[in-house]
């Protein structure tokens, strides 16, 4: 199933996407994303009844796509450097030694970053004047899970998305660490749906792509990751429960701005299309 968070008439609701353009409201079985998560495999069932059951829906046209995840349950967790291409394109940009790193490279977003699949990306040039954009496969967790085996690992993805890891690169310097400059708001466009684990047979097999004012920018293919989908459940379970709901980032494939010669970064009315085979398409518009 394709799960969505939606506006329609001014109320939040939750529900399933059908035919590509029908929605099957499923606000009866939960009140937003992640307490449908929270019911697991039975609430995945009522979904499917209310589908099977539904005479008609909204259409698709008619209501406002949020993120599938508004609120996320906490930081959204990202990998850093896990395409080796563009972990090498990264450091020969800063003028540095090219390591590719031997553990996952863990950071996070805020939730306040969490932007709707469609919606404006803000810019501020007083804050930042180096917004650049990272197109991601996105991990959504079904189940609280503490030290996960890599065997059992995507038994506890609930499904995939979407997300656009939009970072201040100036900002990143700066401070001399990830956090500020990844976390601006709205710097995480997500969606435009969940895709339920059932769907997509493995997550190592998917062409990550974005373009930007309709130019391709970004080309890469999930089984180019360093650590994969179950590698990065298990490094980041090992002694912290990871819980339903989460969101774990897995990396950007090369071709980001910064690292491009000379530099690319994005500008007002700039359009930014991150897209994940299988998954779906995000569309963003730098503000201003």
């Amino acid at each position: 199933m394709k799960l969505i968070s939606y506006r329609y008439k001014d109320s939040v609701a939750i529900g399933a996407l059908t035919n590509g353009h029908d929605i099957t409201p499923l606000s009866d079985i939960a009140l937003d994303m992640v307490s449908l998560i929270e019911l697991g495999a039975e609430g995945l069932s009522q979904a499917r009844e209310h589908v099977n059951q539904a005479n008609e829906g909204i259409a698709l046209d008619d209501v406002n796509l949020l993120a599938p995840i508004p609120r996320p349950v906490r930081n959204i967790m990202c990998l850093g450097k896990n395409y080796a291409a563009h972990a090498v394109e990264s450091h020969r940009a800063r003028g540095e030694k090219v390591e590719l790193p031997q553990f996952p490279l863990i950071f996070t977003k805020a939730t306040t970053a969490v932007n709707g699949p469609f919606d404006e990306i803000p810019y501020d040039p007083g804050i930042s004047t180096k917004i650049d954009y990272e197109a991601e496969l996105a991990v959504i967790i079904g189940q609280d899970g503490r030290n996960i085996s890599r065997e059992e690992a995507l038994s506890y993805v609930y499904g995939y998305t979407v997300m656009n890891d939009v970072t201040a690169r100036d900002l990143q310097r700066q401070h001399k660490q990830f956090f500020k400059g990844k976390s601006l708001d709205g710097s995480a466009p997500l969606g435009p749906w969940i895709v339920t684990a059932d769907e997509i047979d493995d997550p190592q097999n998917l062409q990550v792509t974005c373009a930007v004012n309709g130019v391709q920018k970004q080309e890469g293919h999930t089984s180019q990751m360093i650590f994969s989908i179950a590698e990065t459940i298990y490094q980041l379970s090992k002694g912290m429960t990871l819980l339903a709901g989460d969101i774990i980032a897995t990396g950007t494939p090369s071709g980001v701005g910064f690292a491009r010669t000379p530099p690319e970064y994005l500008k007002p009315g700039d359009e930014i299309v991150c897209t994940v085979e299988r998954i779906g398409s995000i569309r963003n518009r730098i503000a201003g």
